[in-house]
């Protein structure tokens, strides 16, 4: 039997909702539309990624309007040079499932890599301290991304987003305990090492997500990207993988509530 969306759901493991995605600082019917042509795609619960003070807070403002949208908090790499000033206080919302984005990125530098590992280092002493889950971001960094990590310990539940490694990289963050999650890049024809990765991914280490407004997976490449598309990085995922859709589309759920118990 074919299944149908309504007998599928989709976890957005990590879009971003805040006032920069809506262009704008209110919460305005752009908003209500995006998320209402996510769930009707199948998608029904969002993770919304805090990458600043600003952004974060926005988060939380956005997750509070609605029953299905979930916040992190945390800074970027790219922005690590302002530091975490009110980043801990933001910590003790009811609606924070997770620290981060935190992390290092070698590509752009748009921080002192120095001040990218004391932020990142920081950052999982929070996770540590709140017993949430760690989001991290890596680009170009991936040997002192773990020697930060084993430095300051790896939090129980930690999740590599928008994984962009290779096999190599995959079996080094599965062995830490970490979760793989995919976003369209998965989906490119030039990430080849990227689909290798999801495909020997354990089941219950897989995520799927969108980074929308980033990175839009095929057929919407060069779009503004939006959480419906988690569904079609999930088809290819199980395409990939050889597994059906709906199986796809549950275990990945499943894990999304293990990998960030405050959305189950």
């Amino acid at each position: 039997m074919n299944e149908t969306v309504n007998e599928i759901f989709w976890t957005d493991t990590h879009c971003h909702l805040d006032a920069r995605y809506r262009g704008g600082d209110a919460l305005d019917s752009a908003l209500d539309s995006i998320l209402n042509n996510a769930r009707a795609a199948g998608v029904n619960r969002f993770v919304t990624v805090g990458c600043d003070l600003a952004s974060s807070r926005d988060c939380i403002d956005v997750a509070s309007k609605y029953d299905d949208v979930w916040a992190t908090v945390g800074v970027h790499p790219h922005e690590a040079e302002g530091g975490l000033d009110g980043i801990l206080e933001l910590l003790t919302s009811s609606r924070v499932v997770a620290v981060g984005e935190a992390g290092l990125d070698y590509y752009y530098d748009h921080s002192p890599r120095e001040a990218q590992r004391e932020a990142f280092a920081a950052q999982i002493q929070m996770a540590h301290q709140h017993d949430l889950p760690l989001v991290i971001h890596t680009r170009d960094a991936w040997d002192d991304t773990f020697d930060v990590l084993a430095a300051e310990g790896v939090p129980t539940r930690t999740i590599f987003h928008c994984f962009t490694g290779g096999p190599d990289e995959a079996r080094r963050c599965l062995a830490i305990g970490a979760f793989l999650s995919f976003s369209g890049i998965v989906t490119f024809k030039n990430a080849t090492d990227v689909a290798e990765s999801a495909h020997i991914c354990p089941a219950d280490r897989l995520l799927v997500e969108t980074d929308s407004p980033y990175l839009a997976p095929v057929p919407y490449r060069g779009r503004k990207n939006q959480p419906a598309y988690v569904a079609d990085v999930g088809r290819f995922v199980a395409d990939l993988r050889g597994v059906a859709v709906g199986e796809l589309a549950a275990q990945t759920s499943l894990n999304a509530s293990t990998a960030f118990p405050g959305i189950a």
